[in-house]
């Protein structure tokens, strides 16, 4: 019997391969972030843009990426918890990375399970990580009909900060490293400072600083006045040093290491002469473009801080020296897992040479303060000292100038924030500050 001939329009024998994943530039890039910064110890913006670009990802899909990185950063430890009972044995970490990302929209993101599981399976297909497909699409599957209930009697705050993180923060005091964690882990406010008598966006709560709070994921460029220069980004204890310099008008003041220039802008508006001082050029570039939408008359230039000198002693000078910015975690949860403990040895060398250039700026009587946006003793506290041991004389903050947030005053009279303040407004980031004067 002669076998029919099959047609051009029967289905081939054999195993029909899965089509190509189609494109998910949301998790694409932030899978690309997480692995930088669990991987590579790469600060999260470092990744962002880069991978951005490399994925075509629009606005949406930008900022849709950095929200679901940051939720998995902040609740890592949580997530690798979580993961360990569903695991036989240590999957390769991008394999990880993945799985967390898929457990963070599953717990934390409200992400519907099948969309939750899906995308983390098509996301290792596209990278090359297909054998591994299996496995995601069981632990989640598992993971989303446990539900909520499988956090139940984990010591989330504590998972969540590194050990030796939580060990240096216990000496802030009884219960603050907990209050951290918590200010921690939920995605920060928008803070922003107006210009003299400029307009508050509608929508927004004045916080007794005098800041303007909206809610998280306020865009802040489509806010009436931003064009018009109304207003800056600025988080409400950011605000502090910079008030607490007590610039007076036509004062000769510098800002040091001053981009992106919040603080610059809070010292020009007094009527000050102000010289923002920035070494890297692409933060001078902002640094510009702020004081250009802002219109104020800022002298900028590109110098490091360290040995530039001005014309003439100054009257006041603003150190916002680089740190490791610990404090600055609610907004940037990849530095709780990109800094170790000896990254502050080469900080804190450098955070001692801008005092002693910055002594060497003032006039005599002049003030300084020093400022760090970190919640490390040895960048702080330990820094005002060797400030003292350079000649300089310490100026205490006054229960009069902070009534706002008496809490923040130390023994000492310096100015300490952390994450765990003002819980029930959103909280608020950790800086560190204390000021000097040069004797006569």
């Amino acid at each position: 019997m002669t076998t029919p001939a099959r047609s051009s329009s029967s289905k081939p024998r054999g195993r029909v391969r899965p089509a190509a994943p189609q494109p998910d530039p949301t998790r694409d890039v932030a899978f690309d972030i997480l692995c930088g910064v669990v991987e590579h110890r790469r600060m999260l913006e470092n990744s962002l843009s880069r991978s951005a670009a490399a994925h075509q990802a629009e606005a949406r899909d930008r900022a849709a990426a950095h929200r679901l990185a940051a939720t998995t950063l902040r609740h890592m430890g949580t997530l690798r918890t979580v993961l360990e009972p569903f695991l036989k044995k240590e999957p390769p970490e991008p394999v990880r990375v993945a799985l967390m990302m898929g457990c963070a929209q599953l717990l934390f993101l409200e992400t519907p399970p099948h969309a939750a599981v899906g995308t983390t399976v098509s996301l290792l297909r596209r990278r090359k990580l297909a054998p591994f497909a299996g496995l995601a699409n069981a632990v989640l599957r598992r993971v989303a009909t446990t539900g909520p209930s499988v956090l139940d009697g984990l010591d989330q705050p504590r998972l969540d900060i590194p050990s030796w993180l939580w060990t240096s923060w216990t000496g802030l005091g009884k219960g603050v490293p907990r209050a951290i964690a918590q200010g921690i882990s939920h995605e920060a406010p928008l803070d922003i400072t107006l210009r003299p008598g400029a307009q508050a966006p509608e929508g927004g709560i004045t916080l007794p600083n005098g800041s303007i709070r909206l809610p998280a994921g306020t865009r802040v460029a489509e806010l009436p006045g931003y064009e018009e220069g109304a207003f800056w980004v600025q988080d409400a204890a950011a605000t502090l040093p910079a008030r607490l310099l007590n610039v007076q008008p036509h004062e000769q003041v510098a800002d040091l290491c001053a981009a992106p220039g919040g603080k610059t802008a809070q010292l020009a508006v007094t009527g000050a002469t102000v010289t923002a001082v920035e070494n890297n050029p692409a933060r001078l570039v902002r640094l510009k473009e702020n004081m250009a939408r802002l219109g104020l008359d800022v002298r900028t230039l590109q110098a490091d801080a360290a040995t530039w000198q001005p014309d003439a002693p100054l009257d006041a000078i603003l150190l916002d020296a680089p740190c490791s910015a610990t404090g600055t975690a609610r907004r940037h949860p990849d530095v709780l897992w990109v800094k170790r403990p000896r990254d502050l040895t080469t900080l804190t060398a450098t955070q001692d040479k801008l005092l002693a250039a910055a002594r060497d700026m003032l006039k005599p009587g002049g003030r300084l303060v020093y400022a760090v946006c970190s919640l490390q003793q040895e960048e702080g506290p330990d820094r005002a000292r060797a400030a003292q041991a350079m000649g300089l004389v310490p100026m205490p903050f006054t229960p009069e100038e902070l009534p706002f947030l008496p809490q923040a005053l130390t023994p000492e009279g310096w100015l300490r924030t952390h994450p765990g303040m003002w819980l029930d407004e959103g909280g608020m980031d950790g800086f560190f500050a204390a000021r000097f004067t040069r004797p006569a």
